[in-house]
């Protein structure tokens, strides 16, 4: 007779075989769309560490331990503004490795929190210098113990955006039956932009992708760079875009207690400034089908005093 717990976990893939194959959410209808164009989005809350960053974080780790940069012993290094962190805490903590983070100090407290619970260890940096200076205070410590860290560096590694070229843009062609006619990400490693966009091109070359980024340096859209004013992530590939946009915190502040008040979809700043840069584009068509991404769930942003405006 097989007991309970072998009947329940039979089969079963471990966590981070979880990560990816993210639904695809159509997202409600909007004033000024054609009725003849569909927007929708990714929902990466949906991967186990609750973001994006999951699929980018995973495969740094596995490409660390394939190339033998990683091994055990070692702790996982890197700059962060949270929801990449927390997938290395995560998947640190099944694959047995210790984290070391460094996060601007004005991170969310949830995103702290969650660090937290996941046992990882955390500097926190100048607020004002935000993941730029994260970044050079991690190169220092590298620098100074260099056998100690695998330094995952996910602002410069191609792990990161490969991630999103064998999965993301996988996953979104095929969940569009192969209809996606644009496809509308925001830069802050760049990964999920340059590894997707990369391959939507190469299964169909009409495909338009089109970037955005916040519209100044001082921004409330947690994960995203202004390049002209920050240091801009190796892995960027300034060729890719068809088009560049820039966003408002204003806009993706509104854009979230919209989204939630009307259409119960309850999303982060980047994916409500994601939707109002897809809207952008979305307005100009008589048809098509614009695709955007969601990298995370506005629970972790809810401490954010721009909800009670």
């Amino acid at each position: 007779m097989i007991d309970s717990l072998t009947y329940v976990t039979a089969g079963a893939p471990p966590l981070i075989d979880r990560i990816g194959d993210t639904p695809l959410l159509r997202l409600p209808a909007f004033p000024g769309i054609s009725p003849r164009v569909g927007l929708f989005a990714k929902a990466e809350w949906y991967n186990p560490g609750g973001s994006v960053k999951d699929r980018a974080a995973l495969s740094m780790i596995r490409e660390g331990e394939k190339s033998g940069a990683l091994i055990k012993g070692k702790t996982i290094v890197d700059a962060t503004s949270g929801n990449t962190g927390i997938a290395y805490a995560m998947i640190g903590a099944a694959l047995g490795y210790r984290v070391r983070l460094a996060v601007p100090a004005n991170a969310g407290s949830e995103r702290k929190r969650i660090l937290s619970a996941y046992g990882a260890e955390v500097t926190y940096t100048d607020p004002l210098e935000g993941t730029d200076g994260a970044q050079l205070y991690v190169k220092r410590l590298v620098a100074e113990r260099p056998a100690d860290y695998f330094y995952a560096d996910q602002y410069n590694n191609p792990a990161n955006w490969q991630a999103h070229y064998r999965t993301t843009a996988l996953e979104i062609y095929s969940q569009t039956g192969e209809g996606i006619t644009h496809f509308v990400a925001g830069i802050g490693t760049s990964g999920t932009f340059v590894g997707t966009s990369r391959r939507l091109k190469e299964l169909n070359s009409s495909i338009r992708c089109i970037s955005f980024q916040p519209d100044t340096p001082l921004h409330g859209l947690e994960g995203l760079k202004h390049l002209p004013t920050a240091i801009v992530p190796g892995i960027y590939d300034t060729k890719l875009a068809d088009e560049h946009l820039e966003i408002s915190t204003d806009e993706a502040h509104e854009m979230a207690r919209h989204l939630a008040k009307t259409a119960g979809i309850l999303v982060g700043v980047s994916s409500a400034a994601s939707t109002v840069a897809a809207l952008h584009v979305a307005r100009r068509l008589s048809e098509g089908v614009v695709v955007t991404v969601f990298p995370d769930h506005g629970s972790r942003y809810l401490s954010e005093r721009f909800w009670k405006e």
